[in-house]
């Protein structure tokens, strides 16, 4: 079969690679999909027997994979290329042997065939805000299908199989007990969600101040936080951190780090030092990767990049360290891993997500959108199903003299 170029069907989804580098690259990663799959058990049918991986349309699914990598492995399944009956449990094994994945000739060529990231989505002043929109400003309503009642868009913490907002209400009780939120506290929140972890200190008798760069999403919350009554404990800025004044108590922020970019982190951590009043404490809840693995891929555009989270880079714990050591008074002290309750939190995510299809369409989103959304969830919860990823509640104070 011989490949035309056609119009994307997608904002940024570029046409199926054609031309003779194309085709060379399209052999050559069928022959690395043949070999992997073969090594890791995983089937695969193109002439419709029943496999782990259906390709429906192979030509182009090695021209994508083989000019655009991992990009083009999730942009042809949001074109539908291929399909999983199993997508988390096909890519879990993939997570498992990321590094291992193609051959170490080949990774030691990385930098001259991976894409960088583009300087318009670095997470600076001037982009920070256009980064955060991408995602969270989709609607309201839609996060609103697959989210629990608190409207809690970061890792739950299970006991046992109780439901997902219960398990959500532990996690945010044990960070702001991580932070010694208690009355009286002057609390700073950076990244507000839809309010609930702000709500939460509040009641507990704290002084709120949040921030936030989604105008969506502090619409909603200031609208839950009035609900509460407790508009006059709490305030929701929409502010970039660099911009932050104030002397807080205690600082908690979940799950936003990995929006900073490896190139802002020490701007980030020189803003939790500089807020933080003496004796005070930070817990931040974050998302980490091998320190190895963050090393090698910290100038690689993803995926996930391109289509969910613009800008967004997951750091290391040893990052997170040493960052703070050379650059602020904090140091890293407490730290709680449950990296296997995220990927249970994204499977509960994805199942709700797929049971509410006809609402999301009726928002205004298509099928491929439904795809894309589900590649990512099921990405996602591959990585902590795998141990590739972890989910970590840490807390710095400053070093005591």
């Amino acid at each position: 079969m011989t490949l035309t170029r056609t119009a994307p069907a997608w904002p940024g989804l570029e046409p199926v690679p054609a031309g003779p580098r194309a085709a060379l690259a399209a052999a050559i990663a069928r022959r690395l999909f043949v070999a992997g799959t073969r090594r890791l058990g995983i089937t695969w049918s193109d002439d419709g027997v029943p496999a782990d991986i259906t390709l429906h349309r192979p030509e182009e699914f090695f021209a994508r994979v083989g000019s655009h990598g991992l990009i083009g492995f999730g942009e042809s399944y949001l074109t539908g290329a291929w399909d999983a009956d199993d997508l988390g449990g096909t890519l879990t094994v993939l997570c498992r042997e990321v590094a291992h994945l193609v051959p170490r000739w080949m990774q030691r060529l990385r930098p001259t065939y991976v894409i960088r990231p583009p300087r318009h989505q670095r997470s600076s002043t001037a982009n920070s805000r256009g980064n955060i929109a991408h995602h969270y400003d989709l609607s309201n309503e839609l996060f609103a299908t697959f989210l629990d009642p608190t409207l809690t868009y970061s890792a739950a913490l299970f006991e046992g199989t109780e439901d997902l907002e219960q398990a959500q209400v532990r996690k945010i009780e044990r960070i702001l007990d991580a932070a010694v939120v208690g009355p009286g506290t002057r609390l700073l929140e950076i990244g507000t969600g839809w309010g609930e972890l702000a709500i939460r200190a509040a009641r507990r008798g704290a002084d709120v101040r949040s921030i936030t760069l989604s105008s969506e999403q502090r619409s909603l919350a200031l609208e839950r936080i009035a609900a509460a009554g407790l508009a006059d404990r709490i305030t929701v800025d929409l502010l970039d951190y660099r911009a932050l004044d104030g002397s807080y108590d205690a600082v908690v922020s979940v799950e936003m780090i990995e929006a900073v970019g490896h190139e802002y982190w020490p701007a980030y951590f020189r803003t939790l030092d500089r807020v933080l009043a003496p004796g005070g404490r930070v817990a931040l809840q974050a998302i980490t990767m091998p320190h190895r693995r963050m090393l090698a891929t910290r100038n690689t555009y993803t995926w996930i990049n391109k289509y969910i989270f613009p800008g967004g880079f997951l750091p290391s714990t040893e990052a997170i360290e040493q960052t703070a050591r050379r650059h602020t008074t904090l140091r890293l002290g407490e730290r709680f891993s449950f990296g296997p309750h995220y990927a249970e939190t994204l499977r509960r995510w994805d199942q709700r997500f797929a049971a509410a299809r006809e609402h999301v369409l009726d928002l205004g989103f298509d099928e491929t959108f439904l795809r894309m959304w589900h590649f990512y969830l099921e990405y996602a919860r591959a990585g902590f199903a795998s141990g590739y990823l972890d989910v970590q509640q840490l807390v710095l104070t400053r070093e005591e003299r």
